[in-house]
């Protein structure tokens, strides 16, 4: 029986495009994440979607917070799970206002950029999410 640590090396094409969605993403979360501790940039924003404007600071650090577990390997799965949670209440939110289609989809195409850039650099959850094999 093959443990779920043993498995083909990743190509290192792989690795790199994993490695550039990856950073990509965070780039993109980072720069969100920095604007809501700007008042001027996240008032229109945040009243827009019924929240008081008090809360951009710890949404602001929340954000901060996950993309760090994210972008420390170790910590990475965890920390797509942790911004898989807070994407998808950005989901929510832009449905409960009825904003534009873009506007609700573009949290799942971030949630997918960060998803496919770990998936592609990281052995273990390509095991675990292997089509090889038996169940």
């Amino acid at each position: 029986m093959e443990s779920l640590t043993s498995s083909t090396p990743i190509s290192k094409p792989a690795l790199w495009v994993g490695y550039v969605l990856s950073v990509l993403g965070v780039l993109f979360m980072l720069f969100d994440s920095i604007v809501k501790f700007v008042p001027v940039a996240y008032t229109s924003s945040f009243e827009s979607l019924g929240f008081p404007l008090g809360l951009a600071t710890f949404v602001g650090i929340l954000e901060m917070v996950c993309l760090i577990i994210y972008a420390i390997p170790r910590t990475s799965f965890f920390g797509a799970v942790l911004l898989t949670g807070y994407l998808g209440g950005a989901v929510v939110l832009q449905v409960r206002v009825a904003a534009p289609l873009f506007n609700m989809i573009f949290p799942l195409l971030l949630g997918v950029l960060l998803w496919g850039g770990l998936f592609l650099r990281d052995t273990r959850l390509r095991t675990l999410f292997s089509l090889k094999g038996s169940w």
